[in-house]
């Protein structure tokens, strides 16, 4: 297996390319991978669990808005027909008990029939227009992950699970903010318009350059922080529930859809 680090030349390829690639090792976050092509989180959870879940995101549509589900013990995907869900995700946390037991690059061995798949929106997938609109994305232009914090603000309970906000962050030039709030205002099956702009204190986050998940990002003068809701706030969930058995990608390393990301652009 040959396991890349960094940000390998995956921006002009197809989704299918890209699946591939992480089918055979390499282990990338996925900002920038195949553009213009929605990505998704993945939350595979004991059908037990599925109804909760399910709830918990509907009750909180910000962070978690729901792409798919699938039936139990399926690894097919509607939204990239002939993937497979247990493979062609760059990197994989296996949850036992509210922590992660492995970081795996492919689940086949850790899989079980009863295992109910979410896909939930991702913010990745509204970062080709940002760019398109010149809105520069300085963890791209730094080769790192994406920045993610869990913030104080509390989710909607749904069923047995619960737990904080999750947000992504990007640092956006101040003239920029209110083109970018725009453009991804038009995407709210993936998060939508940012929960927050400015000072981070206000959503509980006393430190940028120490991200809980992701990787922290240099701000330019004149950049001001903009968080969105992220949808590692299922993790979050998880990790307060405590559910005996679980399966998520590593947070910012996504599953590459074949839908556009203007699919899930209103007008």
């Amino acid at each position: 297996m040959t396991v890349t680090t960094g940000v390998p030349d995956l921006s002009g390829c197809t989704p299918a390319e890209a699946r591939a690639a992480f089918r055979s090792g390499t282990t990338v976050p996925t900002s920038g991978v195949a553009p213009g092509f929605a990505q998704a989180n993945v939350i595979s959870v004991p059908r037990d669990y599925a109804y909760d879940v399910l709830l918990f995101a509907q009750r909180n549509p910000k962070p978690c808005p729901v792409l798919e589900v699938t039936e139990p013990g399926s690894w097919h995907s509607r939204l990239a027909p002939g993937a497979d869900l247990r493979t062609d995700v760059p990197s994989y946390h296996v949850w036992q008990d509210g922590g992660v037991r492995d970081t795996l690059p492919d689940v086949t061995g850790a899989w079980r029939d009863d295992l109910v798949t979410f896909l939930i929106g991702c913010s990745f997938s509204f970062e080709t227009l940002l760019r398109d609109a010149q809105v520069p994305l300085r963890h791209v232009e730094q080769g790192t992950n994406v920045p993610m914090y869990v913030t104080d603000r509390p989710c909607v309970p749904g069923g047995r699970l619960h737990g904080p906000m999750v947000v992504s962050m990007r640092p956006v030039p101040a003239h920029l903010v209110a083109r970018a709030v725009q453009i991804t205002a038009m995407m709210p099956a993936v998060h939508g318009a940012p929960v927050h702009v400015g000072e981070p204190e206000a959503l509980g986050i006393q430190d940028l350059s120490a991200p809980d998940f992701g990787d922290p990002v240099t701000l330019r003068d004149g950049d001001v922080p903009v968080f969105w809701a992220c949808g590692v706030t299922s993790q979050a969930a998880v990790m307060q529930a405590k559910p005996p058995f679980a399966i998520t990608h590593a947070p910012g390393y996504m599953f590459v859809t074949d839908a556009r990301d203007v699919d899930y652009r209103i007008v």
